[in-house]
């Protein structure tokens, strides 16, 4: 199922508190290579609400006009054969913008469905491949979302993330092969009390956040209040707001713009380091999750230079739930926590 504006769902801007949500699906609409987000938290606390209306402030992306996978004209290396081979012969590919969409993966979803399948019959009959595309066909250059993702079965989820650490999507059947670029921003929700994520897998999520319900009242007001209004009247609600969506819009695009601009120096890579080894980490995906994601805070703040802020802000939630002692409860790692080891440098 893809997610546009043109359908009725609640607007990001006016989502009521939840900042560590909002902040995490920004900074991946910056910066895909931070690794997506894992969004935990109880029923009715606006996590789908979140991820869908995702849409309203994706920015647009350049594609090949035409093509199944949208390939990006930028990055040959990247494209699927058809589009590749076209390039090579010096063909000037046709280039069309072309907005970032949510794709939503069903809880039931087979492989097959998932990653698409190869006609073995008709490469039996004609020597040619052929190729049923699949919903990560859908989901190159988009956002892939699975709500429920703890109650997917495992190796669809190792599916999913293997396709989103390379890039492409790798199918065989029978000895005949086929790929083609998938390149998306894997997010998920979850309620913990129906059972948690393997930790091998939370660790290949570049942000995990937790969420809750709102306890003061005047917030429970406020949101009771919000969605009473959007559902009389959603597409009058959708458009008093549509000047903050735009702005919204526009101040991620400028993000995307001035992130290549921001240097990373080496007081960058200590702190990044620092709060590896403090932690216990493993290996080096999460030194790269902290650094993508404060390079993406800072740009979504228009600066060019990182901040202590900027980690210190990040930190929680790329460093929770890969903390051994942390995998399987609801206790998320705090900003004084963070600072504390900051501040022994």
């Amino acid at each position: 199922m893809i997610m546009d504006e043109s359908t009725a769902v609640f607007p990001f801007t006016r989502i009521v508190k939840q900042e560590k949500m909002k902040l995490a699906l920004l900074l991946n609409a910056v910066d895909p290579s931070i690794g997506g987000a894992l969004i935990r938290g109880n029923k009715g606390t606006a996590k789908s609400t979140a991820v869908r209306s995702m849409a309203q402030f994706l920015p647009t992306r350049s594609a090949v006009k035409g093509c199944v996978y949208h390939c990006d004209p930028r990055h040959p290396r990247r494209m699927c054969a058809d589009c590749r081979a076209r390039f090579e012969a010096g063909e000037e590919l046709p280039v069309e913008q072309v907005p970032m969409r949510v794709i939503e993966l069903p809880l039931n979803a087979t492989e097959d469905r998932v990653a698409g399948t190869l006609d073995l019959e008709h490469v039996l009959e004609t020597g040619k491949r052929k190729f049923e595309p699949g919903i990560l066909a859908s989901a190159n250059g988009n956002i892939l979302y699975v709500d429920e993702i703890n109650l997917l079965d495992d190796h669809i989820i190792d599916l999913l993330l293997d396709s989103a650490a390379m890039g492409r999507n790798y199918v065989e059947r029978e000895g005949i092969s086929f790929s083609h670029p998938a390149a998306f921003i894997l997010v998920g929700t979850m309620n913990p009390e129906e059972g948690d994520l393997r930790p091998q897998l939370l660790d290949r999520f570049g942000l995990s956040v937790m969420v809750e319900n709102e306890e003061m009242l005047d917030q429970r007001v406020q949101v009771l209040k919000e969605r009473l209004a959007f559902d009389a009247d959603p597409e009058g609600y959708l458009e008093s707001c549509r000047d903050e969506l735009a702005e919204l819009r526009a101040k991620v695009a400028a993000a995307r713009e001035l992130l290549p601009r921001i240097v990373v120096d080496d007081s960058i890579l200590e702190m990044a380091t620092r709060l590896s080894f403090n932690f216990k980490m493993e290996g080096h995906r999460c030194d790269l999750a902290l650094i993508r994601s404060a390079r993406a805070n800072a740009a979504l703040n228009g600066r060019t230079e990182i901040t202590r802020d900027d980690m210190i802000l990040v930190a929680p939630m790329v460093l929770t739930h890969r903390v051994k002692k942390h995998a399987f409860d609801q206790k998320e790692l705090t900003e004084g926590e963070i600072r504390t080891c900051l501040l022994k440098m």
